[in-house]
């Protein structure tokens, strides 16, 4: 899954990505990379809300600091009050979701995954 654009998904962001995916300078600054990661989808907020009502193993929450997994659409919830043209100049658009794996078996969150990117 991770890089490849198909279906609803456009995009993966993950520092822990081969190059040229990766964002500029990660691997300086880390030395893991960590469980967290966003998925930008094809078709705005329809995809964000189909995606989140899809998932079913992951908790919709707007922290991400916990052991389970954990998603979030930024765009309607920690950063809802933020007005559109700056959330989205800062990177924050309407098909961005944010993923935080938890301590779940990990071929039963990939399943999830797939199963939500694909109906």
């Amino acid at each position: 899954m991770a890089g490849e654009t198909s279906g609803r998904q456009q995009s993966v962001l993950y520092p822990g990505l081969p190059e040229p995916s990766r964002p500029c300078g990660s691997e300086k600054q880390m030395k893991d990379f960590g469980g967290m990661l966003s998925l930008r989808l094809n078709g705005g907020v329809p995809a964000a809300q189909k995606f989140m009502t899809s998932i079913k193993l992951w908790s919709l929450a707007e922290s991400l600091g916990g052991v389970e997994s954990l998603v979030c659409h930024p765009a309607s919830m920690t950063h809802g009050s933020i007005p559109v043209e700056i959330r989205t100049a800062r990177g924050v658009d309407d098909g961005l979701i944010r993923l935080s794996v938890g301590i779940e078996d990990v071929d039963d969150l990939k399943a999830d995954l797939d199963r939500a990117l694909t109906t």
